[in-house]
């Protein structure tokens, strides 16, 4: 199986370029940077320091706390943040500046996964939740660098997919070093699908040390009196085109309800921005873009937030939250975000990248999952009117959140341990 990944990972590259190249028809970032991809650098990655890899937007906001406590607690170490995609680097940019280093992982082939290690020659490891690049472990295991896997989840799909390749899966996991579980299920899934049960530590979900930005509060404040401080306001962050429809059709129905009521549309990825804003137009939505103006008249139905970085100010403004990939069969995106702003929160029947939040959120009575648009229309019509209900909901998400927090430090005492080998 090994062999066979290492001249599939060759043989398929040429259309893994081709899909690159679409996608930068839309958002010309992806045409950009591609020798990294291969792992020839233009700038120095500082070597004998940690390196956390992080895929995306979703991965890097997740290991944002962990980030800032290893550079608390190892000054002298460089570090070094990688990721696979252009909203994720600059979201690394974002939250670090120059603080710390940054290029993308290169593709996970032979000879650049050698020359990015040769280059390194990091002293750990850190690969964030469920990034298993076969060729990636094998390489660090064979040139004996400790591999943390950090906020290992595994979902019910990843979990049947990963059992069809177990032999493979098997490998990569036990190259692993050591390894740092979301929850109890994650942990017995990962020791079933081969990994050493005495590597596996349950650490709980990193998401839940997210560090609120100073004065977010007071941002959704200001936020919230330029949209108009007596309007219902709906805030639907990281959504994908199935999210979109039913929610601007279930907004719709509740229009004449709340004729002041304003959506707000946060797309999960930049090369959606127009298209989110075409389709609230083409249902007779009155549009107005975040970059046009910071103020929304009072005649307009729909914001769309056309740039990156401003999804928790929109949380921290709004009275209801939906959080998108959760109509959208994509998974789910991070409900903690709205829960910890003490938002009630709102989401699709397909959760299962934050299975278990989910359940907590849902239980305490800080969450409720909609099936369709009608259910969704239902929940909005119910929140808008209940002003008590919507408090008592948001309530319970922050204390959900203040309950799960501590897996920064779990997971520094386990790099702690890597790094005294």
């Amino acid at each position: 199986m090994r062999m066979l990944y290492l001249l599939a990972s060759y043989l398929l590259t040429p259309l893994l370029l081709l899909h690159l190249a679409i996608r930068g028809l839309r958002d010309r970032d992806w045409l950009k940077r591609w020798s990294e991809r291969f792992a020839f650098y233009r700038q120095a990655i500082p070597p004998g320091g940690i390196i956390v890899h992080a895929a995306s937007i979703g991965e890097v906001n997740a290991a944002a706390s962990l980030i800032r406590a290893l550079r608390a607690r190892f000054p002298e170490l460089p570090l070094t943040v990688t990721c696979f995609t252009p909203t994720g680097s600059e979201r690394i940019r974002a939250l670090f500046s120059t603080e710390v280093n940054h290029v993308y992982l290169p593709l996970d082939l032979w000879d650049a996964v050698h020359r990015f290690l040769k280059r390194a020659r990091p002293r750990v490891l850190i690969v964030m939740e469920t990034e298993l690049w076969p060729i990636l472990f094998l390489a660090s295991q064979h040139k004996g660098i400790p591999l943390l896997l950090a906020n290992a989840r595994i979902s019910d799909r990843s979990f049947r997919g990963y059992r069809r390749i177990q032999s493979l899966v098997k490998q990569v996991l036990t190259s692993a070093s050591s390894i740092a579980a979301q929850s109890e299920t994650d942990a017995l899934r990962l020791a079933e699908l081969g990994a050493p049960k005495n590597r596996i530590k349950i650490t709980g979900n990193l998401k839940f040390d997210l560090d609120l930005p100073p004065g977010i509060r007071d941002k959704g404040l200001s936020l919230r009196q330029a949209w108009g401080v007596q309007r219902p306001v709906i805030v639907a962050g990281s959504t994908h085109e199935g999210d979109e429809v039913p929610l601007v059709q279930a907004f719709k129905g509740i229009q004449k309800t709340f004729p002041e009521a304003l959506l707000v549309l946060v797309p999960r990825h930049p090369e959606r921005f127009q298209s989110a804003a075409a389709l609230a137009r083409s249902a007779g939505l009155r549009v107005a873009l975040r970059s046009e103006s910071t103020e929304v008249p009072a005649g307009i139905d729909c914001l769309v937030v056309d740039a990156m970085g401003e999804l928790l100010s929109c949380y921290a403004a709004c009275d209801i939250a939906f959080v998108g990939g959760s109509l959208a069969p994509v998974g789910g995106h991070n409900l903690l975000e709205p829960a910890a702003l003490s938002a009630p929160v709102l989401m699709g029947p397909h959760t299962q990248h934050s299975a278990d939040i989910t359940a907590q959120l849902v239980d305490a009575g800080a969450a409720l999952v909609v099936q369709d648009v009608e259910e969704l229309g239902q929940a909005f019509s119910r929140l808008l009117g209940d002003a008590g209900l919507r408090d008592d909901m948001g309530a319970a998400g922050q204390r959900v959140f203040s309950r799960g927090q501590g897996a920064v430090d779990r997971t520094l005492r386990l790099v702690s341990e890597l790094l005294e080998r």
